[in-house]
């Protein structure tokens, strides 16, 4: 009893390791999309940073055209610009044109209203992300409207949520394919021929496929109007296929078809003669012995074999490099400053991240998942650490140029929500590279795997005297004995057939009934044997694996290292992913400090001036507001206050702008009085922006009066 709870046990501790290493798997390719799914929609990474009229602006003339200016060059329809009046009719001629750089205009049809007038805009960013807004100005006064400015909600929504999954999903599944063939190719080439590393990898391809299929669905509503019955749309997947974004994506699917044969001669041809090699080799052994001079076949076999490893390098690399390039030529590093440089270091960025955390994966799965017959040898672990240390200072390097060129000060580091990740995503570089110094430290203790020592023991002391060949060939025998040294399953059927069958006869012959009856309960009894010897043998081969897995203590800690390195990957990935749609922070600077000048200039103007007329009750301060304070018909208020707060009733208050660099002015403005303490004007002509000096003169009595004076810039 004891024996066969034993095997159990160890079974299910198995089992339980298992299930933790499919789960860290699954994990990483969905955690990064369901965690981050209740994210916010992509940011845009093209923000208005100009519009004429501007906005608020009152102007006394109604325009010819309207025209926006971008933070870089975006896309556009017949529909992506719209100028609706008061009563929410278009105004425009329904064509934006291309007016020279980022600025684009629509043209307005003639002997428009007076009154308020709005803006609306949805285009697309040169780095492939919707953008939308509003805005209005006013001709010759603000009036009410009929238009309502609702969330337009672009990129976002199901459609929204749909495609960034699909986007969370195309990055992992091309970490997974790039970087395991890599693992395979550079470090492992055994391992083409172990079927949880075949799996790994062809799930990656699955994966990025189907969600690049997913993605050039999605494209058009989501760019567009966001509805999910537009997805199946031909007439926008046609306009989707004529852009850079859809291109790109085409792109990719036909790499991707390359990938598929890559992945045949990978896992087929390439995985068979590695396997027949051990065949080969015995036989050219034997045929040596014999002295028949079959030495030149091995040669041309191994020959043939490095050709193959060669030409699958390269054409992997150069698959690898198409698909890193779709992404470059369609997003971050296809525009803004040097994109010529940013692309191809963009490329070499994507690799590096392939080969390092994909060859992550595929080692964790070697490590947990490989049969104990073809557990992953030491020097391979060593090849990967030496290829993981030259990923991470290709990332490094990269990743310094990436982060200067999307970021650009150090107030934007830590000022916006794209350098605050950059941090994060350095914090968690740095513990990943922390967990790697510890898996080397792990790797440089580690002993060869049982089968390794084996094929090293029985070369060694067969090459001793005899020769290359020889050493060849025993290695060869001890790698098959291995593979055979696992426990088979008898069949029932066959145990009766070989020990009963002659007494069977007889008894049938004696009597046919009692014979019958007999044989259905002895094949029963039989096949529930024959289960629990099965149930059992599994057990012990199952513990057998386990306790060769756990022989070698630096084994167990490298392997205790990868699942943490593993661990922090899938979390750096997700940071990754969420910086990739989140507007840099050299756009969201300037665009802020285009807003803030636009606010300074031209926002609703609010001065306090104190003042002292000399007299008995001659102090108080005066505010003046000026709304829209822009160029054009402005509305005035004047409030005057004693010193303790309350409405001061004076006799009079005048106003004047002037405007020294232009020598306009003083423009006088008389308010008139509507309260205690309380002067309007309306229509307050600014005819330039500029630095305006505001004259405020106050009179408390027949006698007192002052003059107080500030600047302000307008317009």
């Amino acid at each position: 009893m004891t024996q066969a709870i034993a095997p159990r046990a160890a079974a299910t501790t198995t089992g339980g390791v298992a299930f933790r290493v499919r789960a860290l798997l699954l994990l990483l390719l969905a955690v990064i999309g369901a965690v981050l799914a209740g994210a916010a929609p992509a940011s845009a990474h093209a923000a208005l940073t100009g519009s004429d009229p501007q906005q608020g602006a009152v102007v006394g003339r109604a325009p010819t055209q309207v025209s926006l200016t971008f933070s870089e060059k975006v896309a556009m329809s017949d529909d992506s610009v719209r100028v609706l009046d008061p009563k929410g009719k278009r105004v425009d001629t329904g064509k934006a044109t291309d007016l020279g750089g980022t600025t684009y205009g629509v043209k307005l049809h003639s002997g428009l209203p007076d009154g308020t007038f709005t803006v609306t805009y949805q285009v697309v960013s040169a780095d492939s992300h919707p953008v939308s807004g509003a805005f209005t100005f006013s001709v010759g006064a603000p009036s009410q409207t009929s238009v309502a400015l609702s969330d337009p909600a672009v990129g976002g929504g199901v459609v929204g949520a749909l495609y960034g999954v699909g986007r969370y999903v195309s990055y992992a599944g091309f970490i997974l394919l790039v970087g395991g063939a890599a693992f395979v190719l550079a470090c492992w080439q055994h391992g083409a021929g172990v079927r949880p590393v075949q799996r790994l990898v062809v799930s990656g391809w699955l994966a990025l496929t189907g969600a690049t299929l997913a993605l050039l669905l999605l494209r058009g509503s989501y760019v567009g109007s966001g509805k999910v019955g537009d997805i199946f749309d031909l007439t926008l997947l046609g306009q989707v296929l004529q852009t850079k974004a859809g291109a790109a994506l085409v792109s990719r699917l036909l790499l991707l078809a390359a990938g598929a044969l890559f992945i045949a001669v990978l896992f087929g041809a390439y995985a068979r003669r590695d396997e027949a090699d051990v065949t080969d080799v015995s036989g050219r052994g034997d045929a040596s012995d014999k002295g028949d001079g079959s030495d030149k076949g091995g040669v041309d076999a191994d020959a043939e074999k490095r050709d193959l490893t060669f030409g699958l390098a390269i054409g992997g690399a150069v698959v690898a490099a198409g698909l890193a390039a779709s992404w470059a030529m369609a997003e971050h590093a296809s525009t803004g400053i040097q994109a010529g440089l940013a692309m191809p270091v963009d490329v070499l960025h994507l690799l590096a991240v392939a080969v390092w955390l994909g060859g992550l994966s595929a080692l964790l799965v070697a490590l947990f998942r490989a049969p104990v017959e073809t557990q992953i040898d030491a020097a391979a672990v060593r090849r990967f650490s030496r290829l993981a240390f030259g990923s991470v200072t290709v990332l490094a390097a990269t990743g310094i140029y990436q982060s200067w060129r999307q970021v650009g000060s150090w107030s934007a580091l830590t000022g916006t929500w794209y350098g605050q990740l950059l941090l994060i995503k350095i914090g968690l570089v740095a513990v990943l590279v922390g967990i790697a110094w510890i898996s080397r430290r792990w790797t440089a203790q580690l002993s060869e795997a049982p089968q390794a020592k084996a094929l090293a023991t029985a070369g060694a002391k067969a090459g001793a005297g005899t020769g290359t060949t020889a050493g060849t060939t025993a290695r060869a025998t001890a790698l098959a004995e291995l593979r055979t040294k696992q426990p088979t399953k008898v069949p029932a059927n066959s145990r009766k057939s070989s020990s009963g069958g002659s007494d069977s006869e007889n008894a049938d012959s004696r009597d046919s009934n009692s014979g019958h009856s007999n044989s259905r309960d002895s094949h029963s009894a039989d096949s529930r044997r024959a289960a629990q010897l099965a149930r059992q043998q599994t057990a012990v081969a199952t513990a057998r694996q386990k306790r060769l897995r756990d022989a070698d203590p630096a084994r167990a800690g490298l392997r205790r290292s990868v699942l943490a390195e593993a661990g922090v990957a899938v979390v750096l990935l997700a940071v990754t992913t969420v910086l990739t749609s989140t507007e840099p922070g050299r756009t969201e600077e300037a665009a802020k400090q285009v807003t803030s000048s636009s606010s300074q200039r031209s926002g609703p103007l609010s001065l306090k001036l104190p003042f002292d007329t000399g007299g008995q009750d001659g102090k108080g301060t005066a505010e003046i507001t000026l709304a829209p304070a822009r160029v054009g018909g402005n509305e005035m208020h004047v409030y005057v206050e004693r010193p303790n707060g309350k409405a001061f009733d004076i006799p009079e208050v005048k106003v004047a702008f002037t405007l020294k660099a232009k020598k306009i002015g003083p423009l006088p403005v008389t308010p008139d009085r509507i309260a205690t303490g309380h002067w309007s004007a309306i229509g307050v002509q600014i005819p330039m922006a500029g630095d305006w000096e505001i004259a405020v003169t106050v009179r408390t009595s027949d006698i007192d009066q002052t003059t107080v004076t500030k600047n302000a810039k307008i317009g």
